[in-house]
């Protein structure tokens, strides 16, 4: 079956990549000059990928892409589902094809899946410590610029659920919209009366909970708040809107904050701190 993602063009992706890697875009002739010297034309490859690390994966459908874009027949069996928890040691991939190619793919297609598998694991860390609460995991849009939709593709494998994609999806107002248009009240007045129909606002204290819901908020996105502050705004709240806590949260925070009741915990760093994972691809030639 073929890999696609909404607003992605895996193809696309995998050339600017590889032509980057290849020296393509800065008049260097495209060429992995390493494995011209080195490799015989006719040499053929086996690999195996492995994850050194335990972890979620992500990305496999991608690396292969790598590979087949220049080795069209190489042999590839993927060995673990994609979001699947494995342990350090465990193999993940093999393939047979031509070792130029290969090996010329190789880093391209090892950076992905380090990158996503390594997002896939945090987020699944946070995910598992809000178990026994009603709190759902969110993203946020703190992604390496050109990466977004892989970044948010990993965040659902590790089992969150994605927030907004961008701007266009729904209206966040945050403190600086808030200044520009004078208050809360006026910034969600605008957002309504140009018809938008999901409009999150971001308040830091309470008393700016009202005023934003009696201008047409939908969605209160509680900001820095400490867990009892958040509870009580919770209650304050009353089921009118969902409601989402942001700010502030690490593995040590996030159950306390998901169990004073809110409906969803963001964390930025799911996709702007998480570790690459270590990812590795060991050939034999046969």
């Amino acid at each position: 079956m073929t890999f696609t993602l909404d607003r992605f063009d895996l193809n696309a992706f995998v050339q600017s990549t590889l032509a980057e890697d290849l020296g393509a875009p800065y008049g260097e002739g495209g060429r992995d000059v390493t494995s011209e010297a080195v490799i015989p034309v006719d040499a053929i490859f086996t690999g195996v990928m492995d994850s050194r690390d335990d972890a979620v994966i992500a990305g496999l459908p991608i690396a292969e892409a790598f590979f087949r874009s220049l080795d069209p027949n190489v042999e590839i069996e993927i060995l673990v589902q994609e979001g699947e928890a494995v342990t350090a040691g465990t193999d993940i991939m093999r393939l047979k094809g031509k070792g130029r190619a290969l090996l010329t793919a190789e880093r391209s297609a090892l950076n992905t899946v380090q990158h996503l598998t390594g997002i896939a694991t945090m987020t699944n860390e946070y995910v598992r410590k809000i178990q026994g609460t009603n709190c759902t995991l969110l993203d946020t849009r703190k992604t390496i610029p050109g990466l977004r939709v892989l970044e948010k593709y990993a965040t659902r494998m590790g089992g969150a659920q994605n927030h907004r994609m961008g701007l266009w999806d729904a209206a966040m107002i945050k403190d600086n919209h808030v200044a520009v248009a004078g208050n809360i009240s006026e910034a969600v007045k605008r957002a309504v009366d140009a018809g938008i129909k999901k409009i999150i606002v971001e308040v830091d204290r309470v008393e700016q909970i009202e005023p934003a819901l009696a201008a047409g908020a939908t969605h209160l996105l509680l900001d820095n708040m400490k867990p009892a502050t958040l509870r009580g705004a919770v209650t304050l709240i009353g089921g009118r809107v969902v409601t989402e806590a942001s700010g502030g949260v690490t593995l040590e925070t996030i159950f306390d904050k998901a169990n004073t009741g809110v409906d969803f915990i963001s964390v930025g760093r799911l996709t702007q701190s998480a570790p690459a994972a270590d990812i590795g691809l060991d050939f034999e030639q046969v």
